[in-house]
């Protein structure tokens, strides 16, 4: 069984960011759109705050 803790939920101009860490994958983000895509990368982050941030920038890209 996985572990998984969710650190971060936000709900930005529609769109849910979720930051969480797993033990494989240190610190990531999702991102759920209006639509209900998910969307993210598959890179590591080594702590909450940067994985918040790279999901706040992809949000802000995106937007």
């Amino acid at each position: 069984m996985s572990s998984l803790k969710v650190d971060t939920v936000l709900c930005i101009n529609g769109s849910v960011l979720i930051v969480f860490y797993t033990p494989g994958q240190c610190w990531q983000f999702r991102i759920v759109s209006r639509t209900g895509g998910i969307f993210g990368e598959q890179k590591i982050y080594y702590t909450a705050d940067a994985a918040l941030q790279a999901g706040l920038d992809w949000l802000k890209d995106e937007g």
